[in-house]
C-alpha cells in the first residue's frame, strides 16, 4: 500500500499507515480525514486545531458499499478494509483501493486464520529455504555422505517448521517469540532428548541460509529455543526408571521370537547392535566361520569388530537359511530381509519394523514397558559390559566416538586388541547364560 504524497510543500498533515492524514499534537496522533479527500482532511485540521479530537467517527452514509456482495472485507470506520480474524481486526488498505485491499487479505488470509505473523515484504521465504536445504542434503545421500534416514528426519521437521511458521514467512522477518512458539509446539508431542534433536536440526536449517549467503545476518532465537539441559535429561532419565532387560527377560525374549528376530535380538545383546544397524547389515560383515563381526556404524561410520557367540552364529545360520529374496537387487547384500522382500530399515523416526516385531514378542510375554524395546539391547549390553572393568572394549564393540575433551584416547596409538574385545563378550554370556563359564583368565589378560 504506497502511500500518497502531499498535496502541497507546506500541507501540515501527513499520510498515516492506516489509511488516513494524521498529525501529532500534544504527544498524540490524531487523525483528520482518508488520504483520498485531503481537502477535507485539512479543513478538519484547521477547524479544530486548538481543540483536536480522535479520529472522527463515521456514519454508515460515509462508507463505500462493497464492490460486490461476496466481498470478504467490511469498510472500517478508520477508512480501511477490514477483517475479524480469531477475534482480533486486521487492516487491509483504504477504502479508495479495494482491489489491492483484497489481493492483501488473499496473500495474509492463510497465515491469519492459522494464527501466524504474516508476512510483509520480499525476501526469502521459509518454504525456499526449506527446498533449498533439502535439496542439499538430497546431494549428500547421493553420493554417500548422509542416510535416507537422516534425510527424512530433516524432511519431517522442515514440515513442521513450515506449518508452524507458515510457508510463505520471511525468514528475516523471524523473531525469538516465533521461535518459543515453535519449541512450545514440539514439546507437547516430543519427549526430552527427541526434542533436543528437532532443536539441533531445526537450527541447522537456519545456519544453512546463513552460510550459504542467502540472508546476510544468523537468526536469533532468543533464550526460549534451547535444548533440554543436562539435568533435565537426568532427572528424565530416572523417572523414565532402567532402560535396559535383565537376563532372563532376554532368554525369554529369545525363546519367544521368530528366526530373523531371534539372530536381531543376539547381535543386540551379543555386540550392541541398534535397530538400524541390524537393518543395514550386509553379508561381508559377517565371518560365521571365525565366530567375527565387522562392521562400521551407520550413524558415525566408526569401525567395529566384535567376537560372535556361538549361540549368535547358530541363530544367524539359522536367519539366512530361511532368508526371503529381496525385491530390490540393490538389497542382495543385505542379511536380514522381510517376510515381503523388503529391508528392515525404519521408514521414520517412529515406524520401525525391528521395534514393532520387538514390542509384539513383549507384549505377549507380558513384560513390555513403556520406552524399553529392541533399542535396550545396546543399553544393556553397554551397562553389563563396563562391569568387566575395560570401558575402552566396550566402547570400541558400540562404535562410540571419543569426547573431544578425552585425552587418553588421543595419546592411545593401538586399537583395542581381540583379546580384550573377547573378554567382553564372554563377560556378558556369562551374565546371559549363567551356566556358561566366563574366560577369566582372559578378562584379566585384558586389563594387564
Amino acid at each position: 500500500m504506497k502511500k500518497p504524497t502531499k498535496p502541497t510543500p507546506d500541507f501540515p498533515l501527513f499520510p498515516h499507515a492506516s489509511g488516513q492524514w494524521a498529525k501529532k499534537i500534544s504527544g498524540k496522533l490524531r487523525y483528520f480525514g482518508v488520504w483520498a479527500n485531503p481537502d477535507a482532511a485539512l479543513a478538519r485540521y484547521q477547524g479544530q486545531k486548538v481543540t483536536p479530537t480522535k479520529i472522527p467517527s463515521k456514519t454508515k452514509s460515509d462508507k463505500p458499499v462493497k464492490p460486490h456482495p461476496d466481498y470478504p472485507l467490511y469498510a472500517h470506520a478508520v477508512g480501511q478494509w477490514a477483517k475479524r480474524v480469531r477475534n482480533n481486526v486486521h487492516y487491509f488498505g483504504p477504502w479508495a483501493d479495494p482491489d489491492a485491499a483484497l489481493a492483501k487479505w488473499l496473500q495474509q488470509k492463510d497465515d491469519l486464520l492459522a494464527g501466524r505473523e504474516p508476512s510483509n515484504g520480499d525476501g526469502l521465504t521459509i518454504r525456499e529455504l526449506a527446498n533449498r536445504f533439502l535439496t542439499s542434503k538430497k546431494r549428500l545421500v547421493d553420493s554417500g555422505e548422509l542416510t535416507p534416514r537422516t534425510l527424512d528426519d530433516y524432511r519431517r521437521i522442515c514440515a513442521s517448521v513450515l506449518e508452524t511458521l507458515g510457508p510463505s514467512r520471511i525468514v528475516t522477518s523471524l523473531r525469538p517469540v516465533d521461535f518459543e512458539k515453535l519449541r512450545a509446539k514440539l514439546a507437547k508431542t516430543h519427549g526430552h532428548v527427541a526434542l533436543g534433536n528437532d532443536i539441533t536440526r531445526i537450527r541447522g536449517l537456519f545456519k544453512y541460509a546463513f552460510d550459504a549467503d542467502l540472508i546476510d545476518k544468523p537468526i536469533k532465537y532468543g533464550q526460549g529455543f534451547k535444548k533440554p539441559s543436562r539435568a533435565t535429561l537426568r532427572k528424565h532419565r530416572q523417572k523414565k526408571g532402567q532402560r535396559m532387560f535383565q537376563a532372563e527377560e532376554i532368554r525369554k525374549i529369545i525363546d519367544k521370537a521368530g528366526v530373523q528376530l531371534q539372530a536381531m535380538i543376539y547381535l543386540g545383546i551379543n555386540c550392541g547392535l541398534g535397530n538400524n544397524d541390524c537393518a543395514m547389515l550386509p553379508m561381508k560383515a559377517l565371518d560365521l566361520d571365525n565366530g567375527w563381526l565387522d562392521f562400521g556404524r551407520p550413524k558415525t561410520g566408526i569401525h567395529r569388530r566384535c567376537p560372535l557367540w556361538p549361540e549368535t552364529v547358530k541363530a544367524l545360520r539359522a536367519a539366512l537359511n530361511k532368508r526371503p529374496t529381496p525385491k530390490a537387487p540393490a538389497h542382495a547384500t543385505r542379511v536380514f530381509i522381510t517376510k515381503y522382500g523388503a529391508t528392515w530399515e525404519a521408514k521414520s523416526l517412529v515406524d520401525s519394523p525391528v521395534s514393532k516385531e520387538t514390542t509384539k514378542v513383549l507384549k505377549k510375554l507380558k513384560i513390555h514397558r513403556k520406552g524399553v524395546g529392541f533399542y535396550a539391547l545396546r543399553h544393556t549390553f553397554q551397562t553389563i559390559g563396563e562391569k568387566s572393568r575395560d570401558k575402552d572394549a566396550v566402547r570400541a564393540i558400540m562404535g562410540h566416538a571419543e569426547a573431544s575433551n578425552d585425552m587418553s584416547a588421543v595419546y592411545n596409538e593401538e586399537p583395542v586388541d581381540d583379546i580384550r574385545l573377547r573378554a567382553v563378550t564372554d563377560y556378558v554370556r556369562a551374565w546371559l547364560f549363567p551356566a556358561t563359564p566366563a574366560k577369566e583368565k582372559e578378562v584379566a589378560d585384558g586389563r594387564a
